[in-house]
């Protein structure tokens, strides 16, 4: 059994849904592990991960008008940075800060349709650090 641990740091330019499955596939390929198990940690509470479809775009745009509309910048207690502050921990309530796949001979087991996404609920610029963590053989 080996482990692989590595950070990745994300520059966000604001809202949005940033495809990351190819920055993940090549971590995989260089770990040298061929098969176990993946976990990938977003250490922030306005930000987080999805496994979500890859092929078409307007899947991301309803994804982020969803989220704008359920989140809505309003009078919030809670506004520390900014109007975005909560409803950016909003959006993070309702999706992910871990996200865990299966690997198999190199290669992260996800559906023809699927890829993996950070997303950025804050609408300043930010470095996200993303911590992946494979185990296996």
């Amino acid at each position: 059994m080996k482990q692989f641990i590595e950070k990745i740091i994300f520059k966000t330019e604001g809202f949005e849904i940033l495809n990351i499955t190819k920055n993940v596939e090549d971590i995989v390929k260089k770990s040298q592990i061929s098969n176990g198990l993946l976990n990938l940690s977003i250490l922030h509470t306005s930000c987080s991960l999805m496994i979500q479809e890859n092929a078409d775009p307007t899947v991301m745009k309803d994804i982020e008008n969803f989220l704008k509309k359920i989140a809505p910048e309003d009078n919030y207690l809670h506004n520390t940075e900014g109007p975005d502050d909560m409803p950016a921990h909003l959006k993070s309530v309702l999706t992910q800060s871990n996200l865990t796949m299966s690997v198999k001979n190199k290669r992260i087991l996800l559906g023809t349709w699927q890829g993996i996404f950070l997303l950025e609920h804050r609408y300043q610029q930010k470095n996200r650090e993303l911590f992946f963590h494979l185990l296996g053989e």
